[in-house]
């Protein structure tokens, strides 16, 4: 594989390494990227799926290194997990402080002070003035698995409503709620019952706000009573779904109906929060207040951490011993998110990506008109959560996965990483580090381009 910078000498194996014996297939398997995709193939259950076929080495702030010492820029951020960057020294250096001193004694157990000072920040950073409280748990799925229990003991109710292109991860409740077949929910069914979809508003579909609000009203009437609705949920932009952000008029609206039916409001901030957008919680662009908030990824720099922020009386609903789970809020990742909140703040990561977005806007609209006139259809988010579109022309947008899976594929020949999303597999993501550099970022625009003549050249 070719890449953008010459590999570097190795240095000389540790004494401790030189002590244990390998066979020369497994030794060479270590250190290059064909051998361990077939120790992979071998070991990894088929259905875990990797983007980039290297193996990662080392990785500091928006670059990372493969096992072969090749260099590459990251524009995925391990999937909006890195905000702060890979390794933020300060995220670096509180969770090793914290692991001086414990690193697990489960909260059900013996409590600790950093779950609970994360609680508290992450009660302050949620929008709205009423009282707030927080559950830590592990991952995003968690966080929504644990939002719609909360729902549900709060109101009474078991119905869920979700919307079409959402992603809320792979649990079977939360793939119940996920609406997109491919590759999440391919046969993997039955999904629970009570979980009822809805249309979300698509320019691409021709579905209004109209359309969308009218085919909830639609599913009021046919099969989701509202007296039976404990929560609707919804990704303020989609992440899986193709970045496209929510209409605030259709989140207000979506808060109007809340209200009248008793229904709990969700906003799935797990790919959108912490920065993402320009705002520390996408919604808050709406000036809509949602009931409950999921959170993850960028939450703490690359810890696995997640959690639910919602208003108290309603996160109080659930009994003693109802919430909570053996990893939920360890403590070195609560330190880590801590540290990694306070970089956000003191970095003015906020302000920065929307500073990105509008670099990447207005680059890739001069990239795709000078280099693919008619191809690149759509420019579309908030803040840095960006996704550019690929089409066989403007007349039919009939979208093309295959010119995107190409544009990923060159880019990482020469050094950049990107991932793909979208309904049709069409669209290109953009989940970069906001503390990368504008050097790194020019870097990663000008191998983009490339990559996307490349593409194109391959499909004449």
């Amino acid at each position: 594989m070719t890449t953008n910078v010459k590999k570097k000498s190795r240095k000389p194996a540790s004494k401790r390494q030189a002590t244990i014996s390998v066979v020369p297939d497994v030794a060479r398997a270590a250190t290059t990227n064909d051998g361990l995709i077939a120790r992979r193939e071998a070991a990894v259950a088929r259905g875990v799926a990797s983007a980039a076929p290297i193996f990662v080495q080392r990785a500091e702030n928006a670059e990372l290194w493969d096992v072969e010492g090749n260099r590459f820029i990251d524009f995925a951020g391990g999937i909006a997990v890195l905000n702060t960057g890979h390794r933020h020294p300060k995220v670096i250096a509180a969770a090793k402080a914290q692991e001086d001193h414990y690193t697990h004694t489960s909260f059900q157990v013996v409590p600790y002070e950093p779950y609970v000072a994360l609680a508290e920040k992450l009660n302050a950073l949620a929008p709205g003035d009423h009282a707030k409280k927080s559950l830590l748990v592990t991952t995003g799925a968690e966080a929504v698995e644990n939002a719609v229990k909360i729902a549900r003991v709060a109101t009474g109710r078991p119905g869920v409503i979700a919307f079409t292109g959402g992603y809320h991860g792979r649990t079977l409740l939360t793939l119940g709620m996920t609406g997109k077949i491919s590759p999440y929910k391919k046969d993997v069914g039955p999904f629970p019952s009570d979980i009822f979809r809805a249309p979300f508003p698509s320019v691409r579909d021709g579905i209004t706000v109209q359309d969308a609000l009218t085919g909830l009203q639609n599913l009021f009437l046919t099969d989701a009573q509202p007296e039976r609705v404990a929560a609707i949920i919804i990704e303020p932009v989609l992440g899986e779904g193709g970045y496209t952000p929510v209409p605030f008029e259709m989140m207000q609206a979506l808060r109007d109906i809340c209200d009248t039916h008793g229904i709990m409001l969700i906003s799935d901030e797990i790919q959108a929060g912490f920065g993402r957008t320009g705002t520390w919680f996408a919604i808050e662009h709406s000036g809509v207040v949602p009931d409950l908030i999921t959170v993850a990824k960028s939450m703490a720099g690359g810890y696995p951490i997640a959690g639910v922020i919602g208003r108290a009386d309603v996160m109080d609903a659930v009994i003693p011993g109802g919430l909570g789970g053996t990893y939920g809020g360890n403590p070195v990742a609560c330190a880590a998110a801590l540290a990694a909140i306070e970089a956000i703040e003191e970095e003015g990561l906020l302000a920065r990506s929307t500073a990105l977005g509008e670099t990447f806007r207005a680059r890739f609209a001069d990239i795709g008109a000078r280099v693919a006139p008619y191809r690149m259809w759509d420019i579309r988010g908030l803040g840095a959560m960006l996704a550019v579109e690929f089409v066989t022309d403007f007349d039919t947008a009939t979208p093309d996965a295959n010119l995107t899976k190409a544009v990923v594929a060159h880019a990482l020949k020469r050094g950049l990483i990107l991932l793909a999303c979208g309904m049709h597999g069409n669209a290109l993501r953009i989940m970069v580090p906001l503390t990368a550099s504008d050097e790194i970022i020019e870097e990663g625009l000008t191998i983009f381009e490339a990559a996307l003549a490349d593409a194109l050249n391959d499909l004449l």
